[in-house]
């Protein structure tokens, strides 16, 4: 790290330190030319590729808008949409890439979503995945019945699947 005084090219950690829950570090460093003392914040940062290939960071607040928007007029309150969003920042980091393409952002939501608000999880998949008619809908929900069905009995097969030994 380049001294801010004297631009020499070295200095020497004196302390480190977890600030903002672990999203970033604090280092006291020192400089062994001028002998000053300064102080380096490390933030990962997460961007996201958009389809037109334009990068931008990771913007919490943005899942949470579409979320919301999904989830207008359902039983849903603001506390568990900030939780969905950051499950969702979890699972990206989780990858360990510094840049995600937007779908992955959109699959990180559908899953979380899918578990808080079937009916949010519907209206946000149907956008997400452009459905273009009632077939593309009714696929879905039977998907989600499906799911349910295996949930109410794990012993039983999920049709459409072959049972093993």
């Amino acid at each position: 790290m380049r001294c801010p005084f004297c631009h020499n090219a070295d200095s020497r950690v004196i302390d480190s330190r977890e600030a903002d829950e672990g999203a970033t570090t604090r280092r006291r460093r020192s400089c062994p030319t001028c002998n000053r003392r300064f102080t380096t914040v490390e933030e990962a940062v997460l961007a996201v590729v958009k389809r037109s290939g334009v990068s931008e960071p990771f913007n919490r607040t943005k899942v949470v808008a579409g979320v919301r928007r999904a989830c207008q007029g359902r039983p849903v309150d603001e506390d568990q949409l900030q939780m969905l969003a950051q499950q969702v920042e979890d699972t990206i980091r989780a990858t360990g890439a510094a840049e995600v393409p937007s779908h992955e952002v959109g699959l990180a939501i559908l899953r979380p979503l899918r578990e808080l608000d079937e009916v949010a999880y519907l209206r946000f998949a149907s956008v997400y995945r452009s459905f273009t008619s009632v077939a593309d809908f009714e696929k879905e929900i039977a998907e989600l019945k499906a799911r349910q069905s295996v949930a109410a009995d794990p012993n039983s097969v999920p049709a459409g699947t072959v049972a093993g030994p």
